[in-house]
């Protein structure tokens, strides 16, 4: 098998293993925000294959779930989902799938430095989904920009607070178990 053929190969399988985790969530009855495994799959991915092929097995399942294929959170999917509360966390998940897997690139998937980076980018995907979140809250009030700040505390209380140390020990799986997986897969001349 060339390098290309593996190259797409592994990019579909963590795709698929998105696919898989994506849909398996649990809502909260006080968040839009259900809790997911979504960005567990992200963390193995960007680990296991580094920045650019784990951030393009993303993409895929992004655009899977664009198109309707049901692999969003609760088996949803389409383009109201990005338009919906949690948008921000889709969209979000990009740049924390490069923030990570740039840090694992960058020095070599060792343990506090991957855990940092992951923590980064989760930071950052929290960003861009408080923000959304906190824009989907003033859409039904005169949504002016006094009412938009107001809602960001709403917005992180319903959107971060209750995914922080669930999303600590995702990492700390990844860590974990991607770092076995990783050495199998570089030994395999997979990766």
């Amino acid at each position: 098998m060339n390098t290309k053929t593996k190259e797409l190969t592994l990019i579909g399988l963590m795709a698929a293993l998105t696919c898989i985790a994506g849909p398996l969530s649990l809502p909260l009855p006080f968040s839009p925000v259900p809790i997911s495994l979504t960005n567990l799959a992200i963390y193995f991915s960007v680990y296991i294959l580094g920045m650019k092929r784990g951030t393009i097995s993303y993409l895929v399942y992004l655009l899977l779930g664009l198109v309707g294929l049901p692999v969003f959170s609760a088996f949803t999917s389409g383009p109201a989902k990005l338009f919906g509360p949690t948008g921000g966390y889709l969209i979000g998940f990009i740049f924390m799938a490069l923030i990570c897997g740039y840090c694992v690139d960058r020095w070599n998937g060792r343990f506090l430095a991957s855990f940092l980076g992951m923590a980064a980018g989760t930071a950052v995907c929290y960003l861009f989904g408080t923000v959304w979140l906190a824009y989907q809250m003033t859409l039904g009030a005169s949504a002016s920009q006094s009412s938009f700040v107001q809602a960001l505390p709403a917005a992180f209380a319903a959107g971060v607070l209750p995914f922080i140390i669930g999303d600590l020990a995702k990492m700390v799986i990844t860590l974990l178990v991607g770092s076995q997986v990783r050495v199998r897969v570089t030994k395999a001349a997979l990766n």
